[in-house]
Order: C-alpha cells, then structure tokens, then sequence
C-alpha cells in the first residue's frame, strides 16, 4: 500500500519544500535499514544520543528522496542548506516522532480488522508469535517484526498493513507513565491481552498498580481484554478502570472463569492441558514443560478461540509451536554440552523463568550448570538488592 508524498504532506500536517511527486511504501529511520531508496520516507529522529538529521545527505547520495525533518535539525547537519539537493522532498515538521506516529495512525484507520494488541512485562513477543503460527495456516496475518514495541517500533510495524491483511498482531511496550496512550492510539486494537506483570522498568513507576494501570490503558476502547484473574493486582486493576468491553479472564483456580484451566500434566518433554471453554472440556499438548511457556500458550488459546480457531484446530496445531529465536532456545553445544539462549530479554523475571525452564529440562547427562549474565537495568530496585535476588535464584537453580 502506497501514500503518495501529497497526501503524506497532509496527514501529517507538514509543511513541504520540494515539488517531486513520489509514491512512498517504506518508512526508514534507520539508514542503515534502507532497502528501496526510490519509495523511502525517512524520519529525521532525535535521540539522548544520536540525531537522524545529519544522515540526510549520505542517504541523499544512496538515492532517498524524501525526508520529515525539523527545520532546526536541517540548518544544523546540512550545511549548504536543501539547495543541493534539489530533486528531493522535506516535509518540515514540529516532532519527526510525533509525525512518525500520527502517519501510522491514520494508516491505521484504512482498516476494519481484528487488531490484537498486546503488553505485559513478560511474554508479549512469544505470545504474538506463537498467536502468529497458530492463526497462519487460515488467516493472512501482519504481526510485529521482533520486538518492536516501543513509540517508534508501534508506528514501523503498523504501517505494515496492507489490502491483503486479515488480522494484526502488534506488541506495544511502555517504560514510564503517559507512554501508552500514543501506543494505543496508533493500534486502536479491537482485542487487548495483558500477558503478565513484573519488575521490568519499574523505576519508572511509583507502585505496581501505576504500572499495570498504565498497561491497561491499552485496552480502553476494545471490544474484548484477555487477561489472567489469578493475579490480584490485575483484577483489582480492572475493577478500578471499568472496563466496558468483554473480559476474557482465564484462570488456573476460579472455575467460573471465562476460560479455567483444569488440569496441566508434564509428560517428558510435552505437556498436557486440559481447559473449559464455554462449558465444554478440551484438550491440547504443548512441546514445552516450563511454566511461562505453559502460561503463554493459555493465552495464545483464550485469543486463537475468540478469534473463531475451534478447539479442534487448537488441538491440532498446539503441538507445532516452534520456539522463538533467543527466547529460551535450547541448541547442542560442543563436546556434549546444552545451550539455553535467553538473551532476548534480561530482567528479573526473565532470569527466574529461563532457571525454571532449565531444570525442568531431563538430562541424563548429569551435566553441570553455568550461568551467563548481562546487566540488568530499569528494576526499580538498588544493586545490593537486585543482585542479592540473583544470588538466591541462582542457588535456588
């Protein structure tokens, strides 16, 4: 799907100098990302500590013409001002983020989709891509690319709908009060999920309620919200924002929850689940035995059953969940040793889970234990405190 520079111009209210017409496809604000120069918008973004503003020219020069700028950043980086390059577009604008996330949500309300936004301290991308896997095989489907969940990545990813797509699935990350309403505003999602709620950038937040209202504020115009009642937080939660829509709780202790789990049964390395869903009994195996994995495949079937899969389908394709690349892969090391790659996330949490699924793991190798550890930031807790936690998962593992 293509916007041409026009119209561009006006959704985002931009003031243009440059004359060329031009059909844009791809937006870039990574130049070191640039596929298809000729249908390329790039967005000038500012950061703590880089400014897109003085890769214009390079980019100039490699064949983009067409640029959302600041007009300050313009003087700044190009020197010889724009008359040098005159076959090309500026659209001079106030914030190139903002315009950035307003072109998105425009781009947004071309379609009437289901839409399935999803947030949560843990489990967003292993829920959108196993979601992605088992909704594929009957829907065309636009999902978010890795993780990109942040006030530019929202924007990057929902641009990639498109004529053919049937359903969208876009994670949306917050780290500090006040971010997720531009985020929800960009995916105006018709289904929320709320994965889960841990320490992940706490710092940022006053209380663990601030964080998972704000979380929450994803959900306020969807049609349905799935979510897991058997956190007290998260229920008392959503008592406080009145929530209008369906909430689709599931549940491993209320049994008149939307969607109660029954019964979970660890057989080697695949478990067993067995769930009530509009009161009837189903099945479905997993090949994984850790609980977050358990866990984010019950929310990936309470959203794949609203969507309209039928617990047959479920049941079926289940057991063909493939894992996610660095989210706790399990690869054959040399001389006999096993890999587990969770280096996609470093938290707490992610911490606590990856020496779960560890020691869930059989080996008849009896083989000893090594744990590797990057930094972790935003907890919200002192080093003494985070790292004494460290300790004691890992004596505990």
């Amino acid at each position: 799907m293509k916007y041409s520079i026009e119209k561009i111009t006006t959704l985002i209210g931009a003031r243009r100098i440059g004359e060329v017409d031009a059909q844009i496809g791809w937006l870039l604000t990574d130049s070191r990302s640039l596929c298809f120069p000729e249908e390329t918008l790039f967005f000038a973004l500012k950061s703590a500590r880089n400014d897109g503003h003085k890769y214009i020219e390079d980019l100039y020069r490699r064949g983009v013409r067409n640029f959302v700028v600041e007009a300050k950043g313009i003087l700044e980086f190009c020197t010889s001002g724009t008359e040098h390059m005159p076959d090309a577009n500026f659209l001079i604008v106030p914030s190139p983020l903002a315009a950035l996330q307003r072109l998105a949500e425009r781009h947004r309300d071309e379609f009437n989709v289901p839409i399935v936004g999803i947030t949560g301290s843990n489990g967003k991308t292993m829920v959108k891509e196993w979601l992605y896997q088992l909704l594929l095989p009957s829907q065309k489907i636009v999902r978010s690319p890795r993780s990109y969940n942040s006030q530019i990545g929202v924007p990057l990813s929902v641009w990639l709908l498109n004529e053919q797509t049937e359903i969208g699935i876009f994670e949306a990350g917050i780290s500090q009060p006040g971010e997720m309403m531009a985020l929800r505003d960009i995916i105006q999602p018709t289904i929320g999920v709320l994965t889960s709620l841990g320490a992940a950038h706490q710092e940022n937040f006053r209380s663990m309620e601030e964080k998972c209202l704000e979380k929450l504020e994803l959900m306020h115009d969807t049609e349905a919200m799935v979510y897991c009642s058997d956190n007290d937080i998260v229920s008392r939660c959503i008592r406080r924002m009145q929530y209008k829509g369906d909430k689709i709780a599931w549940s491993q202790c209320d049994e008149q929850a939307s969607f109660f789990v029954k019964n979970i049964e660890n057989k080697g390395q695949t478990t067993r689940i067995t769930y009530i869903w509009q009161q009837e009994e189903n099945t479905y195996s997993i090949p994984f035995i850790d609980e977050a994995s358990i866990e984010d495949t019950i929310t990936c079937a309470v959203v794949a059953l609203r969507l309209g899969l039928t617990p047959g389908q479920l049941a079926d394709r289940m057991p063909k969940l493939e894992p996610v690349a660095m989210r706790l892969e399990v690869k054959e090391g040399q001389r006999g040793c096993l890999l587990i790659n969770d280096s996609y996330n470093s938290d707490i949490n992610s911490l606590d889970i990856a020496l779960d699924f560890m020691n869930r793991r059989e080996s008849k190798r009896m083989l000893k234990k090594t744990l590797i550890l990057s930094d972790m930031f935003q907890t919200g807790t002192t080093p003494e405190a985070l790292y004494a936690q460290v300790s004691d998962l890992a004596v505990a593992g």
